[in-house]
């Protein structure tokens, strides 16, 4: 510790262990101290060796979906909690695990922060620039030096696919020929045992391991997938960060914005809206149904990287609130807190037949445009904020051709406003490779 760079880093692990104490899943902090000559850690004693020691222990080399899930669902909620935090670990991988005991049901635990960092508040895809992890675990936008909570997700991801088959999902004899891999291919499906695996944990790696971070799922609704979330309690989910961002995002919408994404929240089935589902559940503390001012204030007030005074929650609910009886419903919920870039990038198919019947709710005569009288004609439930007044403003936004009139494809678009895009540098190396 000669340099001051040195010196910050262990006082943010110090802090980072400090903000995570207390969570079943990461090696408990007690205290540290220092001397003249060292700084010692005080931490939990984990007897139980690290997850890499059982995975390669293991005599056919993987573990079974049901012992897959139950360790994957342990490294989720430390993601997830990371992220509430506003921290990303950036070296998640096998030997980051201990178990705390050498019993076969022992619980998981998160260690080494050394390379974990906090979210510059707002900028969840543009924090990190530089490349740190390891290069079996590294995922496709930290190589491209724009990285953030995602990149957490996908390196669990790589660890489940190890997990299930024995194998790495990228490989090459270099650590470029690795990067190589992670940047342009898909991992294999189809070499055994794959085929023998069943089709929801195959499901659930896919949507880890895709290379869009906008797309992949987060912490939080990774565990909400089903294959996860057999076994588990539902009351076990954290917050999802995503969530609580989106809830922010959509105060600052149009109004047609927000009209347009009640008339997509209104097409989606039970199954899409599992996740979703969870997190309202986790916001409304009381079970009843709705949640109010103070669940608001309660979920925004959880240790984001971001600090929201009261009334900025109060016009969050009111924006989401479209009924205006001081309460958000679930269907109000969902329309102010849906991952967009997600619904169209898993299924196109199925996105734009969502879109077309979103559309439909505004195309009263079915003439294949939305115009200012139909506009007019909108409601949604909402009592006192419908679409009156001039409706001309609210109209450019969406109409890219200024005939006047919203089309289909202008609709989409309109939908698609918050997704993100970047254009960023190609990878030149990578800080403390491990071998696996």
């Amino acid at each position: 510790m000669i340099l001051p760079v040195a010196v910050e880093d262990v006082k943010r692990e110090v802090k980072i262990l400090q903000a995570l104490k207390g969570h079943e899943n990461v090696v408990n902090f007690h205290n540290a101290y220092e001397d003249d000559s060292y700084v010692y850690i005080v931490m939990e004693l984990c007897e139980g060796g690290e997850l890499l020691d059982r995975i390669l222990a293991k005599k056919d080399s993987r573990y079974t979906e049901k012992d897959a899930a139950i360790v994957v669902r342990q490294m989720l909620k430390v993601a997830a909690e990371c992220h509430l935090h506003g921290l990303v670990h950036r070296d998640m991988k096998p030997e980051n695990f201990l178990f705390k005991s050498t019993e076969e049901n022992s619980p998981l635990k998160a260690t080494d922060f050394g390379l974990s960092d906090f979210i510059e508040p707002g900028l969840f895809w543009k924090k990190f620039h530089d490349i740190v992890g390891s290069a079996y675990y590294v995922a496709p936008e930290v190589l491209k030096r724009k990285s953030g909570p995602e990149s957490d997700v996908w390196s669990i991801g790589v660890i489940t696919y190890i997990l299930l088959c024995g194998r790495r999902p990228f490989w090459d004899r270099t650590e470029d020929g690795i990067f190589r891999e992670v940047l342009r291919n898909k991992p294999d499906f189809r070499r055994k045992p794959w085929p023998s695996i069943s089709n929801s944990a195959k499901d659930f790696v896919k949507k880890l391991l895709v290379k869009d971070p906008h797309v992949r799922l987060t912490a939080a609704q990774a565990l909400s997938h089903p294959w996860v979330r057999e076994g588990g309690n539902a009351l076990e989910i954290p917050l999802d960060i995503s969530v609580l961002s989106n809830m922010r995002q959509f105060v600052k919408y149009s109004r047609l914005k927000q009209f347009a994404l009640r008339a997509l929240a209104s097409t989606l089935d039970e199954d899409e809206l599992a996740n979703l589902r969870d997190q309202f559940q986790a916001i409304d503390v009381d079970k009843s149904g709705s949640i109010s001012l103070d669940e608001m204030r309660q979920a925004l007030a959880k240790d984001v990287p971001w600090r929201l005074k009261g009334p900025r929650v109060l016009e969050i609910l009111q924006a989401i609130d479209s009924n205006t009886d001081g309460l958000v419903d679930f269907t109000e919920f969902v329309a102010a807190t849906l991952h967009v870039h997600q619904m169209e990038e898993h299924d196109s198919e199925k996105w734009r037949l969502r879109c077309k019947a979103a559309f439909d709710k505004f195309d009263v005569d079915g003439d294949g445009y939305i115009t200012p009288e139909e506009l007019r004609m909108v409601n949604f439930g909402c009592i006192h904020t419908g679409l009156r007044g001039s409706i001309e403003p609210l109209l450019e936004e969406a109409d890219i051709d200024k005939d006047g009139r919203i089309s289909l494809s202008e609709f989409r678009k309109l939908l698609r406003t918050a997704s993100m895009s970047s254009n960023v540098p190609s990878p030149s190396g990578i800080r403390n490779p491990q071998k696996f």
